[in-house]
């Protein structure tokens, strides 16, 4: 369901209604790419709302994130629920509560349960540091990534946005963005230089996919 936002424009005096589309996040660390999409909906270039954040770990940069610009966060793990059954209704029940047109992965470091897959299907996405479908899937996280690229002795990487599947890192690939790989690269610092693409990348496919479809 979409809502909408007053905006003034200060050259004619007229007010606008600007359609604006709903999103949820989840994220488990640092929150740097959540950071960027808040930022860039504060600035006007991302049309939508942010409307929780799901994490699995309450101490993590993202729930600072979060809570600095009112967002609601809701810890949902293992440790919260360890009965799987309840673990998914909760999940369920801050999807059904907020009812967001897009559930948004930004670093979120666990496997979705099926279920929100059904509940969403088509509807969540992800960003990956990796150009897929090249170093994905199981065990290829964070610095690892990074590290299998440089063993393999690639040229280029670069984050990838996707659609998010039952089969860990194989969506539908949305966007890509590719960066050189230096001879005297380290891992932290083709991470690096791989982030500030990822910054780059997210927001505007979040924007385009919504528009995709409709939203």
């Amino acid at each position: 369901m979409l809502e909408y936002s007053l905006v003034s424009s200060l050259s004619s005096k007229k007010n606008y209604i600007w359609p604006m589309f709903k999103i949820g996040v989840m994220a488990s660390g640092g929150g740097s790419n959540f950071k960027a999409i808040i930022d860039r909906i504060g600035e006007g270039d991302l049309e939508a709302q942010c409307k929780f954040l799901i994490t699995n770990n309450a101490g993590c940069g993202a729930v600072h994130h979060a809570e600095e610009f009112g967002i609601p966060v809701h810890h949902i793990s293992g440790k919260t629920h360890p009965d799987q059954a309840a673990y998914e209704a909760a999940m369920l029940e801050v999807l059904d509560k907020y009812d967001v047109d897009l559930l948004i992965l930004a670093g979120y470091m666990k496997a979705l349960p099926l279920c929100m897959l059904k509940r969403m299907p088509d509807r969540i996405l992800n960003i990956h540091p990796s150009l897929l479908p090249k170093f994905g899937g199981k065990g290829f996280f964070g610095h690892h990534v990074h590290e299998a690229v440089l063993a393999a002795h690639e040229t280029e990487s670069g984050p990838t946005v996707h659609l998010v599947s039952e089969e860990i890192d194989r969506g539908r690939i949305l966007a890509q963005t590719k960066v050189p790989v230096m001879k005297d690269d380290t891992a932290d610092t083709l991470a690096a230089r791989v982030l500030v693409q990822e910054h780059a990348l997210y927001w505007k496919t979040i924007k385009e996919y919504a528009a995709s479809l409709g939203l």
